[in-house]
């Protein structure tokens, strides 16, 4: 698959935000709630709600890291 570099911040902000707002809806909702017999409806809800936050914020983040944090750090490799 080729996907032009500029969707680079996009696709990765994209894919870590899906990853990390399951992770933290599940463990938030197993700790709140408990496994219960609607936990995966309860699931799905908070996590598209996570998303949809997340993303954004993941794509921000990302940005201001990148162009005004690690633009100032010098890396070399030994």
């Amino acid at each position: 698959m080729r996907i032009h570099a500029r969707y680079y911040r996009l696709i990765f902000t994209g894919l870590m935000a899906l990853l990390m707002s399951l992770i933290i809806s599940t463990v938030l909702l197993l700790i709140k709630v408990g496994w219960s017999d609607h936990f995966l409806n309860d699931l799905l809800n908070s996590w598209s709600l996570a998303f949809v936050v997340a993303w954004p914020c993941a794509y921000i983040c990302a940005y201001l890291i990148q162009v005004h944090l690690l633009t100032r750090i010098e890396f070399h490799q030994d």
